[in-house]
């Protein structure tokens, strides 16, 4: 089956406050042209899954985000991301901030439609005080051990991004980081892959072993080339991260007039190619 489809389409699937994972880690291999395509439509009220970066950054800065579940946002070379810090600290979202081992098994028990899966991770710490939400269960068995109940996160839509992919969804990742992305699109009820560059299946193991076949088709519902997709995040061995680029973004969290100027010039365009065209002209 031929699963191709563009940006505008699979974004145009998404409806205000709707509960959307995003995959990648920190400020590496972000589907970021599928964020500046979300940040293009008047959606609002958003509950954003995210390993965070700059994605997270950008829809904190321009509003979209109501609740962000979260293990850490980052930006790798610089360790907090400074949109999402002011708004953390704004109150202008709700958080819901876990150890990264408790994220992942959230995610995990809604790709086995379990309600809850338990873990040791959180117990003894303050996760269990700044998430009241959170319950404790204990074992059946002898031991009586008492555990947390993670429960489920369970998304309406994934975004993910990948080196290489072919049109039915079998996606690959040649970087030294596969990261969790298989785990978003199966906790998930629909799944985006967005790409480098888009090749038949037959050349799939031309650039990495079996291993390196992170996605299979029965998880993506749509696949989407996106040269540069991911910029500014890295993208190896396609492209580095472009430091350049994130220092000027991040400096913008404390410059309202440099954080306007910025919006001008890179976001508030028509299209990802209109986006490229200005990185270009830099």
């Amino acid at each position: 089956m031929d699963k191709r489809t563009t940006l505008v389409e699979a974004v145009s699937e998404l409806r205000s406050g709707m509960t959307i994972g995003i995959g990648g880690w920190g400020s590496r291999r972000k589907p970021m042209a599928v964020v500046r395509e979300i940040l293009r439509r008047d959606l609002k009220d958003l509950t954003v899954v995210s390993y965070g970066g700059p994605d997270v950054g950008l829809l904190c800065a321009l509003g979209r985000v109501k609740r962000l579940i979260y293990g850490f946002v980052s930006l790798d070379s610089i360790p907090l991301e400074p949109h999402f810090r002011k708004a953390r600290q704004s109150g202008s979202i709700e958080a819901w901030e876990m150890d990264e081992g408790m994220f992942q098994w959230g995610l995990y028990a809604a790709a086995l439609r379990l309600p809850f899966l338990p873990t040791r991770s959180g117990l003894g710490s303050d996760v269990m005080s700044v998430n009241p939400y959170l319950k404790t269960v204990c074992s059946p068995y002898e031991d009586g051990e008492e555990l947390v109940a993670m429960p489920a996160i369970e998304l309406d839509v994934a975004f993910v991004h990948m080196n290489r992919a072919d049109s039915g969804g079998n996606g690959q990742f040649l970087g030294p980081d596969p990261f969790f992305d298989d785990l978003f699109c199966k906790a998930a009820k629909r799944r985006f892959l967005t790409c480098e560059k888009l090749v038949p299946t037959e050349k799939l193991l031309n650039e990495g072993s079996v291993q390196t076949l992170k996605l299979n088709r029965s998880m993506v519902d749509g696949v989407i080339e996106t040269p540069n997709g991911a910029h500014f995040t890295e993208c190896p061995p396609d492209y580095e991260r472009d430091e350049a680029f994130q220092r000027e973004y991040a400096a913008t969290a404390k410059d309202a007039e440099a954080w306007e100027a910025f919006k001008a010039r890179y976001l508030d365009l028509e299209s990802e190619s209109a986006y490229q065209e200005a990185l270009a002209a830099r």
